[in-house]
């Protein structure tokens, strides 16, 4: 075989290589569009999806309403602050419980941490929600997709 069609086979290989990794990349891509909201993992997704847009109006609207929920400025400035670690975070949903107006949903959550070794956690955490006027609210999500001190009444 001639050693110019033998280059040219491998060059088309790595091309159409290059053409699937591509296509895959942009249609797992494309799944970003907020789904319905009216399920417990919907408003997790939602809100996870809102932050990574960066519409922080739209996320601050899932959570739930009470007199230590923290005013949308506070909430802003948890994400805008320098330490942007929610960016370098995913999840996937574990099992889901729903006790009357009260849902639980575990999740694991996978951080990188960066660093010339690729630090990495996986950890098993849980978000709570709560049923307000016929829509699910988040009470409680953890780091760090939520401030610390949010619904706590001392830091009001």
């Amino acid at each position: 075989m001639n050693k110019g069609w033998y280059l040219a086979g491998v060059l088309i290989v790595v091309g159409l290589i290059v053409v699937i990794a591509l296509a895959v990349f942009l249609l797992r891509n494309s799944d970003t569009g907020y789904s319905a909201d009216d399920t417990p993992q919907g408003v997790v997704r939602n809100y996870a999806l809102a932050l990574q847009k960066k519409d922080f109006r739209k996320a601050y609207t899932y959570l739930q309403e009470n007199d230590n929920k923290p005013g949308f400025q506070s909430f802003q400035e948890t994400f805008n602050a320098e330490n942007k670690k929610y960016e370098r975070a995913s999840f996937s949903f574990g099992n889901t419980s729903i006790t009357g107006d009260s849902a639980s949903i575990t999740i694991i959550i996978q951080q990188n941490y960066g660093g010339p070794f690729k630090e990495f956690s996986r950890d098993e955490e849980s978000v709570e929600l709560l049923r307000q006027n016929g829509s699910w609210k988040i009470h409680r999500f953890p780091d760090p997709f939520w401030g610390y001190d949010w619904y706590l009444e001392e830091y009001k």
